[in-house]
């Protein structure tokens, strides 16, 4: 009820015509078993960890629908920012020439707003996605859209805890929770492939928890 009442205030108030499209979609209904709700698994790749100091370089996206991961409708932008990519080249491999090909951020997240219309968003460290998420919203449209999170490494925590266990070392790298699933490897470090390994990586981790049971989205969000 709290989601929907801000949701609602959001839309009364809001001033920037991008975020239209958004207030406007039915929100999400958190009652439904994740095999019917709507998401959306979302990666960045950034300059660095800082929300206040670093910039986003590159946006990907895909949604999930029926409970299958819809890779016809994966969207992937690379983020033209001001100055360098720094030694955070080495980690994602995209180039200060590489940044001829992207959008400006406002336009890149003007992209990126309808794609998130109804949807609730999966992240692998949804804690660090979301404060860069929310900084852009602001700079660009002055108000940030309340989005809701599942975070696939706080779920994988939960299982360790579960079991009275702990995650050693990388143990909760999205590549190593994937392993435990049986998922196949991928490289890491793209946004478009971190985002598909990520919805990937949920829709395992719902189906352990749940088997056939239902499974409420609700009781998912971070």
């Amino acid at each position: 009820m709290r989601a929907a009442w801000r949701h609602f205030w959001y839309r009364r108030r809001s001033r920037h015509p991008a975020l239209t499209p958004y207030y406007r979609a039915e929100r999400p209904q958190l009652g439904r078993d994740y095999r019917e709700a709507p998401l959306l698994a979302l990666d960045l790749e950034l300059t660095g960890l800082d929300p206040q100091r670093d910039r986003i370089l590159s946006i990907a996206s895909v949604p999930i629908d029926g409970g299958r991961v819809q890779l016809a409708h994966a969207w992937h932008q690379l983020v033209r920012i001001d100055g360098e990519v720094g030694q955070s080249c080495t980690i994602h491999g995209i180039r200060d020439r590489d940044m001829a090909q992207g959008l400006p951020l406002c336009e890149a997240l003007t992209e990126l707003l309808p794609r998130l219309s109804g949807r609730v968003v999966i992240c692998h460290n949804a804690t660090l996605d979301r404060a860069f998420l929310r900084r852009g919203f602001l700079e660009c449209f002055g108000e940030r859209p309340p989005l809701l999170f599942i975070d696939t490494l706080l779920l994988e925590q939960q299982r360790f805890a579960r079991r009275g266990a702990t995650p050693h070392g990388d143990g909760l790298r999205l590549g190593s929770c994937r392993e435990r699933y049986g998922l196949p490897v991928y490289p890491g470090h793209n946004a478009l492939v971190d985002a598909i390994a990520c919805g990937e990586l949920l829709l395992a981790q719902c189906s352990e928890m749940a088997g056939r049971d239902p499974l409420k989205i609700g009781a998912l969000i971070a």
